[in-house]
């Protein structure tokens, strides 16, 4: 008899679990980027990925589609936002003007770390991007390993070597930094750096240090600078329609994973594969790498130091009071250890 009650008392449960479980139908999220299988990044969304899946109990499943095969490097914001993809990696910075207020992340000598720097952006953003972004439902946002310039033709060792120089920058910020030191910008995507050196269309780069290797350019440059000049802000963002049909539950496993802690997962393993690069093109014949004097460094600063005005004149195009949004991100940076 006491068995007996025991299974209904069971079958009880599970009847009313079943329902719950019933609601969450299965879904794939197509995860669309632009760099390599081979490049760091991509290990971390495919772990990001299994958190989600995990999270969901195994309803969503994440199936992560690199190096370009949805759409072009500058086009995965628009992806996102119309459906091509479901998540994408973006760039803001491809896009000169659209993004303003996350662009005070480009800005020189301002994040000196790749992890607390991607978890302190990310906290500090989250405020602006349901604004900045809000044709999407923003996930997170990262910065790569700090790098600098590296070139083919010559050292670039004080501001004046920029003049006449053809250079590949990485984001519009660095590319405003080019145009007033009297140098001329070649536009192109991380995977095409290889080709516009090789050509002899871009003398330089500037580009961190795993993927000067990965992407091949360390095979047509030879002279690179050695300090935390710049990073690149990017975002995860997901197709807001896709993201209003999951149930309750289905959305709280992608909320749990969108956030400055899962931040940091992404911006730290990137960051040690761009610092073990670092050493592989030291180890390599006919490089020079060097750093700068004080001197050289307080140059660049000065140098550096009107792009900061020129980012505000953005952000008051919004209706954000820049020195309010500059002050909450170093603030940020600062609670994070993150800053230069």
């Amino acid at each position: 008899m006491q068995l007996s009650r025991m299974a209904a008392a069971l079958a009880l449960t599970c009847a009313a679990w079943l329902p719950a479980v019933a609601q969450d139908k299965p879904v794939e999220l197509k995860l669309a980027h632009w760099v390599p299988a081979s490049h760091p990044l991509n290990k971390a969304m495919e772990d990001w990925g299994a958190a989600v899946n995990k999270a969901s109990g195994g309803s969503i499943t994440v199936k992560v589609y690199p190096a370009q095969q949805l759409g072009k490097a500058f086009d995965h914001y628009d992806m996102a936002r119309d459906g091509i993809a479901d998540v994408t990696y973006v760039n803001p910075g491809y896009q000169p003007g659209r993004f303003p207020i996350i662009a005070a992340g480009e800005l020189p000598f301002l994040i000196k770390d790749a992890k607390t720097g991607s978890e302190a952006l990310d906290d500090w953003y989250r405020k602006y991007a349901a604004t900045e972004m809000k044709d999407v439902k923003y996930c997170l946002a990262f910065v790569h390993d700090p790098s600098s310039f590296h070139s083919k033709t010559k050292k670039i060792v004080v501001p004046g070597d920029i003049k006449g120089m053809k250079i590949r920058p990485p984001h519009a910020t660095f590319a405003n930094l080019v145009t007033e030191l009297g140098g001329n910008n070649i536009q192109s995507s991380a995977p095409e750096v290889r080709d516009v050196l090789e050509k002899g269309v871009a003398d330089a780069v500037a580009f961190p240090w795993g993927s000067l290797v990965l992407f091949g350019a360390d095979k047509v440059t030879k002279y690179h600078m050695d300090i935390p000049f710049y990073v690149t802000t990017f975002v995860w963002v997901i197709n807001k329609d896709k993201y209003a049909a999951l149930s309750d539950n289905q959305k709280k496993a992608i909320d749990g994973n969108c956030n400055p802690e899962a931040a940091g997962r992404v911006g730290g393993p990137w960051a040690e594969f761009e610092m073990a690069g670092r050493g592989k093109v030291k180890a390599l014949p006919d490089h020079e790498i060097y750093t700068l004097t004080p001197e050289q460094i307080a140059e660049w600063r000065k140098a550096a130091a009107p792009l900061e005005a020129k980012w505000a004149d953005g952000v008051k195009k919004t209706g954000a009071d820049p020195k309010v949004v500059m002050d909450e991100l170093k603030a940020s940076l600062t609670k994070y250890g993150a800053s230069f």
